[in-house]
C-alpha cells in the first residue's frame, strides 16, 4: 500500500485528535509510523493501526475505516483539487474513480494498486457498485463516498449488499443519491 494513506491518516488523527494520539496508536499497533508518500508499506500496517484505533476508540474496524474514508476527502480534496473541479456532483466523482481518479493516483504514486469497481444502475435509481479486492476495504470504500458527497453538498446513502467479510466472493454496494 502506499505511504501516501498512510499520510492520510496520519493527518486525519492528528487534525482531529492530537499528534500524542498518532504516536500512542503507532506504538501499540507495532508499526514504524513512518510513512514516505511514495514508498510502499504492507497491507497488515493498515490493518494494524485500523485494528488498534477500533480498540482504543471503542469501535469496529469498519467503523474506523468508514470514519477515515469521510474525513479524509476534505484533505484530499484540498491536495488534489484538479481531481475534484470537474465534478460537479458526488455521483459523478464515484462514477469518474475507473477512468479518471485512479489513473491520476497511478501517475503521482507509480506502482499503486487501486481497486476496479463495477457499476450497473439500478430500477429504483440507485446505483450497484460491486468491489472485489484481497485488502477487503470495502468500509473504507463507503466513507470515501460519504465524504465526497459532502465535498459536493449532497447526499449517499449506502447499503452493503453483499459483503466480502460475510463470506461472499464481492462487495456490492448500493448508493442511493440525494441533493
Amino acid at each position: 500500500m502506499k505511504g501516501v494513506i498512510f499520510n492520510v491518516l496520519e493527518e486525519v488523527v492528528t487534525q482531529q485528535f492530537s499528534q500524542d494520539v498518532w504516536e500512542d496508536l503507532v506504538d501499540k499497533a507495532g508499526v514504524d509510523g513512518a510513512y514516505t508518500s511514495l514508498g510502499n508499506y504492507a497491507d497488515e500496517e493498515l490493518v494494524s493501526l485500523v485494528t488498534t484505533s477500533a480498540e482504543v476508540l471503542g469501535k469496529t474496524p469498519g467503523e474506523i475505516l468508514r470514519w477515515f474514508g469521510q474525513s479524509a476527502m476534505p484533505l484530499l480534496a484540498t491536495r488534489y483539487p484538479s481531481l475534484f473541479e470537474s465534478h460537479q456532483s458526488s455521483r459523478d466523482f464515484v462514477l469518474s474513480v475507473n477512468k479518471i481518479i485512479h489513473p491520476e493516483v497511478r501517475k503521482l504514486y507509480t506502482g499503486a494498486s487501486c481497486p476496479f469497481f463495477h457499476f450497473k444502475p439500478s430500477d429504483n435509481g440507485s446505483m450497484m457498485m460491486a468491489y472485489h479486492s484481497q485488502r477487503k476495504l470495502c468500509m473504507l470504500a463507503q466513507g470515501f463516498i460519504e465524504g465526497a458527497a459532502d465535498h459536493y453538498h449532497d447526499h449517499a446513502d449506502v447499503h452493503h449488499r453483499e459483503c466480502m467479510h460475510n463470506g461472499d466472493e464481492k462487495c456490492l454496494l448500493e448508493i442511493k443519491w440525494a441533493a
